[in-house]
This record gives structure tokens, sequence and C-alpha cells, in this order.
């Protein structure tokens, strides 16, 4: 089923992407555009949790969700990543990282899917971890300023290098996880 109640969620995270990244082109403070791409980033890391929770509770789980449910939390993550790099408030390679991990890793699911392997890449803890890291960091370096005298900022750019050393990480597991069907369908 397209509408049902976790796939709206996952539709909302899709339409806060502009939200994010546009309201730094808007003519307001700079405090002002970070507190709202921040709001509207952690509203949809939010509904990234919860629309799955709420499938699974609801019995209402699709193929259409489960398509739509990485798109979506990839395009938020990279649309947040490529205005921070704009912004000059975290690094391109910490960002090519990332991105660059995600579309390898999907690329490597659905390659293992195809081939009736799925189960060999399927998300681990080291993966969790990453995406805790990433989903902490993000909203950190967006909002920037300090926080009741703590260094944003500063903890945020340590936490993206953090997910950006579990990113690698995580790939390289779930590579050897696939190494041996690789191996398997390649000679």
């Amino acid at each position: 089923m397209i509408f049902n109640l976790p796939n709206t969620l996952t539709w909302t995270r899709i339409v806060l992407i502009p939200l994010v990244v546009g309201v730094y082109y808007l003519p307001l403070p700079a405090h002002e555009q970070n507190l709202i791409a921040t709001a509207a980033f952690v509203v949809a890391a939010v509904t990234d949790w919860f629309d799955g929770w709420l499938a699974r509770k609801l019995g209402q789980t699709s193929a259409f969700g489960a398509f739509l449910d990485p798109v979506a939390d990839k395009l938020m993550v990279a649309a947040a990543l490529v205005m921070l790099v704009d912004l000059g408030r975290t690094d391109a390679v910490a960002a090519f990282i990332i991105v660059g991990r995600e579309i390898a890793i999907s690329a490597l699911r659905e390659w293992m899917a195809h081939l009736g392997a799925a189960k060999s890449v399927a998300v681990s803890f080291i993966g969790k971890l990453k995406t805790a890291a990433q989903m902490i960091a993000i909203p950190l370096l967006l909002y920037h300023d300090d926080f009741f005298g703590l260094p944003v900022a500063v903890i945020g750019e340590w936490l993206i290098w953090l997910a950006a050393l579990l990113t690698l990480w995580s790939m390289g597991y779930y590579l050897s996880k696939a190494w041996p069907e690789i191996r398997r369908r390649t000679d």
C-alpha cells in the first residue's frame, strides 16, 4: 500500500529536504536559519525511526515502504551534508565518504538481493552505530551555535569524522559478508 501512515511519514521526510537546504537561501538571520534547518532535520530523523516502528506495529509493511524508506534516508543525509559542505561546516572528504558509502552499499544490497543473498548484507550493529553518529552530528553541525556553553559545532565535527570512520568500517564489514558470494559469482 502506497498511502498509509508509515509511508506518509517517509514522504514527510522527503518533503522536509527542501526546507533543510532552502532555509539557508532565505533572508533570515543565521541563527534562525540554523534553528529551522536543525528542527526540520530532527523531525525527519525522528520520522525515520518512527515510520519503521509504526509499519511493524500496525502490520503496514510494504515493498514500496521498504524501497522508499532508505531512499528518503539517503536523500536527507546527502542533502544536509552537501549544505554543510557549502556552509563550510564540514569537510568535503567526510561528506564524500558517507555519501559514497551509501551509494556503494545500496548498490551492493540491490545486487545481493538480485542474487537471492540479501541476508548476507542485512543491517548490522556497526551500521546502526554509524547512523546514530551521523544523525547526531548533522543536527549539531546545522545548529552550529554554542548551546549553554557547549561548543556544538566542534562536537558535531568530531562526530561527523567518527561517523565517517564508522562508515568505512561498516562498508568493509558489508563487503566482507558479501565477498564469498561475489567470488562465487565472478569465478
